[in-house]
């Protein structure tokens, strides 16, 4: 989920930068030093955006550097378990599917892909089900759900899993498979009519 966060934070300004609109300035530091990063309570940050309300500088004896208090405005976005996301194959593997899902990348087990036996196919690259013919390959648009999340400090570091083994997810198109095998099953539980002897 993206959010809009607001963080107070004391920045230090060295002496080179206090030259400039100390507002520019401060925005520079803090895009340098948090854009990328992942906290795990605010998630991924995406960007800084503003640097205002700064207040009285503070100088440190033995540091030729300004310290500011600053509020921070940034776009982050952290993933939220059960979440369905958007996302496009980067990547495929024997293994499953890299899905960028903005910042960052998810992996889809290949036990994730699809509630079908599959087979692998090096040449497509991607997967195909053996019983529903859906496909799925590099460059696709998909719907998945979030069930594992492990942020850890940076992009690198974070491991995003997902599925699309319910109803619903997958690739475009895949809907519609989806319908008709929910159909095919609920015939196959109702009981058969009996015929009336005469």
């Amino acid at each position: 989920m993206y959010s809009v966060v607001k963080v107070r934070e004391k920045v230090r300004v060295p002496p080179k930068l206090l030259t400039g609109k100390l507002e520019n300035s401060i925005l520079e530091i803090v895009q340098e030093g948090y854009e990328g990063l992942v906290d795990d309570d605010i998630g991924l940050v995406i960007a800084i955006t503003n640097a205002e309300n700064i207040g009285e500088g503070k100088v440190v004896l033995g540091d030729g550097a300004a310290y500011y208090e600053a509020d921070i405005e940034m776009l982050t976005y952290k993933p939220l378990m059960h979440e369905v996301v958007e996302g496009n194959i980067s990547e495929v593997t024997e293994f499953g599917t890299f899905v960028r899902i903005s910042p960052i990348e998810g992996l889809i087990h290949v036990s994730q892909i699809m509630d079908d036996f599959i087979n692998y196919d090096a040449k497509m690259p991607g997967f195909v089900g053996k019983k529903t013919g859906k496909k799925i390959t590099v460059d696709d648009d998909v719907l998945a759900r979030i069930v594992t999340i492990s942020l850890k400090g940076n992009i690198q570091n974070s491991k995003i899993g997902l599925t699309m083994r319910q109803p619903f997810l997958g690739k475009e198109g895949w809907e519609k498979k989806d319908e008709k095998e929910i159909k095919k099953k609920a015939a196959e539980k109702k009981p058969a009519k009996e015929k009336k002897g005469k």
